[in-house]
């Protein structure tokens, strides 16, 4: 009982010291150094985090939020050159994607989740560091990088937020915003919630005014034509095989015989990273390692050995449970 009492008693003591102290730049508030501005005190979560309502399995709020997310503008639309890789179709847990090539219009309602300090730092499809502090999102298809209006169903509340990442890969989820983003359209106690998203072209008239500003070349017919046929060659190799060979699979000590779970399936090395540092952190609770195995100029993630069909079976059925869609098989 002692020992629970002394540090009681000094915490009491120290909080009727005063509040907490603002780290100032030197010379602020003297007589000769300007007085710095106070940030705009952030409204931390006072709600219990719903586990699983929104935000990744042990992901969640920074461990030290820093105050003034209230003052942190919206990302400012403008015409960037797209990131390449990220235009290449892709297939995740056995459902196809085909990436925007353009900015072009765009309008949904779904459901929005939010990403935190599990992937704060990590590289993003863009090759960008994912701030949970700045005003970004991902989304599956949309180009990278691109700007959309989130605009949630409840409040009415919105925001501005720059495409930098891909995912959601839950099939009940529309996009996931970063944290300060949740926080602005009150998403983050509940996870989750009903929101509508608008993509904004820069220099068209929308209710906000951007700069007035020459868009990109467009891209040539012939680019539409390759993307479509190599989505169609994708979802041909995502069918579920038998052989090493049919999926292209290298034969070195590497991958070792058995069944084997195919996540994805990119034309690029890049994205084929990403999707792995992805899944690593959203599926922990695998004990299997992840592999990228290159072959016929697709990059394969796979996940396993399993010993049996039966085996490989129960942790599919799991990851179709966490996220709405199942792998395909592979047996070497």
């Amino acid at each position: 009982m002692k020992r629970l009492l002394a540090p009681l008693t000094v915490a009491l003591l120290l909080a009727a010291c005063g509040g907490p102290s603002t780290v100032r730049e030197p010379g602020a508030d003297s007589p000769k150094g300007p007085a710095a501005k106070t940030p705009t005190p952030t409204r931390k979560p006072t709600a219990v985090l719903k586990r699983g309502g929104g935000f990744y399995k042990d992901d969640g709020p920074a461990d030290d939020i820093p105050d003034g997310l209230d003052d942190i503008p919206d990302a400012e639309p403008k015409w960037e050159p797209l990131h390449k890789p990220a235009t290449k179709p892709y297939v995740v847990l056995g459902k196809e994607y085909v990436p925007n090539t353009a900015v072009k219009p765009y309008k949904v309602r779904g459901i929005a989740s939010w990403y935190g300090k599990k992937f704060h730092g990590q590289k993003t499809s863009i090759g960008e560091p994912y701030d949970m502090f700045a005003m970004t999102a991902a989304h599956p298809t949309l180009a990278l990088p691109s700007y959309v209006r989130v605009t949630s169903v409840q409040s009415g509340k919105s925001v501005v937020v720059r495409i930098t990442d891909r995912g959601p890969f839950h099939a009940d989820r529309v996009i996931d915003l970063s944290y300060t983003a949740a926080y602005k359209l009150g998403l983050i106690n509940g996870g989750s919630g009903q929101v509508e998203v608008e993509a904004i072209i820069p220099g068209e008239m929308t209710t906000a005014t951007y700069a007035q500003v020459t868009p990109p070349a467009r891209p040539v017919a012939g680019d539409n034509d390759d993307i479509a046929q190599l989505a169609r060659r994708m979802a041909m190799e995502e069918k579920p095989v038998q052989t090493a060979a049919a999926a292209g699979m290298s034969g070195d000590a590497e991958f070792p015989k058995g069944v084997y779970l195919q996540l994805g399936a990119f034309s690029s090395a890049e994205n084929a990273e990403s999707l792995k540092n992805h899944l690593l952190r959203e599926l922990d609770w695998v004990s299997e390692p992840m592999r990228i195995n290159a072959g016929s100029g697709i990059h394969r993630l796979h996940l396993g050995p399993y010993a049996s069909r039966g085996d490989a079976e129960k942790i599919a059925e799991k990851i179709r449970s966490a996220l709405g869609f199942r792998p395909t098989f592979v047996t070497r």
